[in-house]
C-alpha cells in the first residue's frame, strides 16, 4: 500500500471520520467531521501525513524557505513538516495576542520568503486563506498550499484561484473507501 492508501486506511483506524451533526469552523452545518487531530496526536499518522506532504511538494516542483500553518490543527502538522523537511516554521494565530510583541506570528518571516502554508482540513478555504494574507502582509510569498484533506466544498476552488493548492486526500477518496467496506450503506 502506497503513502496515501496508508493515510486513507489511518481515517478509519484511528476513527477520524464522525457522523451526527457538527458545526464546521467555516460554520457550514455537516453531518460528518473529519477530524484530522486524531491523526495529528498519533506519532506514526503525523510522520506519514508531514513526508506525504513532502513528497507531493516536491512532485509538484514547489520549493519553499519556511513552512507555516494558522492555529490551533495545523500546528503540529507544520511542526512535523518543518522536522521533515529541515525548514523553520511560522505559526499563524488567528488574531495579535493582546501582549508582549502583539505579533500574529510565531517565528520568522522575511520579505521574500516561499512559504509553504498548511492546514489541516479545508471546507470554504477561509481559515488558510486568512493566514496567507498576514503571511503576505509581511513581504512572504505562498508558494503552496498543502492540506490533509479537502471537504471539496468549495475551497479548492478559491485557492487555486490564488495558489497552487496541494490535498492528501479528499473527501470523496475517504467515502468511496467507506462504501467500498459497506457496501454503499455507510
Amino acid at each position: 500500500m502506497d503513502g496515501k492508501g496508508k493515510l486513507v486506511e489511518a481515517f478509519f483506524s484511528e476513527g477520524a471520520i464522525l457522523f451526527g451533526h457538527f458545526v464546521l469552523t467555516s460554520g457550514k452545518e455537516s453531518d460528518y467531521y473529519i477530524n484530522v487531530k486524531r491523526l495529528s496526536t498519533n506519532p506514526n499518522a503525523l510522520k506519514l501525513i508531514a513526508r506525504l506532504m513532502a513528497e507531493e511538494a516536491q512532485k509538484a516542483g514547489i520549493s519553499f524557505d519556511r513552512v507555516a500553518g494558522p492555529e490551533l490543527g495545523a500546528v503540529p502538522i507544520t511542526t512535523a513538516l518543518a522536522l521533515e523537511t529541515g525548514k523553520p516554521l511560522v505559526i499563524v494565530r488567528k488574531k495579535p495576542k493582546g501582549h508582549g510583541t502583539e505579533s500574529q506570528i510565531e517565528g520568522e518571516v522575511r520579505p521574500g520568503d516561499r512559504i509553504l502554508l498548511v492546514e489541516d482540513v479545508t471546507t470554504t478555504g477561509g481559515s488558510v486563506l486568512r493566514a496567507a494574507e498576514v503571511l503576505e502582509e509581511l513581504g512572504a510569498e505562498i508558494a503552496a498550499i498543502s492540506v490533509v484533506v479537502d471537504r471539496e466544498e468549495g475551497a479548492a476552488e478559491k485557492i487555486r484561484g490564488r495558489y497552487p493548492f496541494i490535498p492528501l486526500v479528499t473527501v470523496s477518496e475517504l467515502f468511496r473507501r467507506l462504501d467500498s467496506e459497506t457496501g454503499g450503506r455507510a
